[in-house]
């Protein structure tokens, strides 16, 4: 049984020097929960440090965290947890290897959006897949404690929302999803200046290597299958890293006729990582999960 935002509200403020992470390589979606989480617990005059493998790409540099992100265990030298809050994971070893060892050691809570979520947090699992982001789920949480959508919160928020339905038009985009956004606005984000930072940020490598990637697509299925190969070497070609893919792979289905975009790249030696999109009701989780991944129904890795 999955818990609710008033139970893990009661978790929170019952407990003190908590830990915030999520997963390794994160996405606009896990940048958010993680701050949106960080200011709720600042605003309950709670001790608190974040943690990401990966820390926050460079495209979210901007994003208030509402505290450093500390990328190794050393980092948190002199802070002991109580409490792990681990966000936006759809499995325990998305938060890599380091966390992931202590978790059966450390009291843990798991809030989530992904289907086939194991259910790993030890105190709480708030797991809610119908849900569009975990954001959304931040901005319930928010609403639980009292603590107002305002300011960096309410922009954190924004942005997991925002990412994860694709600026609102996704099929998981919800009424009440809209009215979450609706009152961050009221309560001051301005879209135009959160659209700016968010979108106007590209570097010249990330535009380049776009370019030489969109060259280079293939066409399977009669043109219903759209796949983008990544080496290597492009990255150093072409002055850009692996943040800069963020985003690459919805682009393959504006294609005309794509169903199905998979975009793949190298992930370690005899190791590939595939990123699958989709729209209407082609499952791609259900192939995601076929080799130890997984996901949503449109978007799977």
């Amino acid at each position: 049984m999955t818990d609710t935002a008033a139970s893990i509200a009661a978790i929170l403020r019952a407990e003190d020097d908590i830990l915030v992470a999520s997963h390794a390589n994160p996405d606009g979606d896990a940048v958010g929960a993680m701050a949106a989480v960080a200011h709720m617990l600042r605003a309950l005059g709670k001790r608190f440090r974040l943690y990401n493998t990966s820390g926050v790409p460079q495209q979210y540099g901007w994003v208030d965290m509402g505290g450093p992100v500390a990328r190794t265990w050393a980092e948190l030298e002199g802070f002991t947890p109580r409490l792990a809050v681990i966000l936006d994971c759809g499995d325990a070893h998305r938060v890599g290897g380091d966390l992931q060892a202590r978790l059966p050691e450390l009291r843990s809570v798991n809030i989530d959006h992904h289907q086939g979520n194991p259910m790993f947090g030890t105190v709480g699992n708030w797991v809610e897949p119908h849900l569009a982001a975990t954001c959304q789920m931040a901005g319930m949480l928010a609403r639980e404690l009292g603590v107002p959508l305002s300011g960096p919160l309410g922009e954190a928020v924004y942005l997991g929302i925002c990412t994860d339905t694709g600026n609102f038009c996704y099929g998981s985009t919800s009424g009440e999803l809209l009215e979450l956004a609706a009152e961050i606005v009221r309560l001051g984000l301005a879209p135009g200046l959160f659209h700016d930072r968010l979108e106007n940020n590209w570097s010249i490598g990330r535009m380049r290597l776009w370019g030489a990637l969109m060259q280079g697509i293939e066409l399977h299925c009669g043109g219903a299958v759209a796949v983008s190969v990544i080496t290597d070497d492009m990255f150093a070609r072409h002055g850009a890293d692996k943040d800069d893919l963020e985003g690459y792979a919805s682009q393959l289905r504006r294609l005309a006729g794509v169903r199905v975009s998979l975009m793949v790249r190298g992930d370690g030696a005899g190791r590939s990582k595939i990123s699958m999109r989709s729209s209407g009701t082609d499952d791609v989780r259900v192939v995601a999960a076929a080799f130890g991944g997984g996901g949503h129904r449109n978007a799977a890795g």
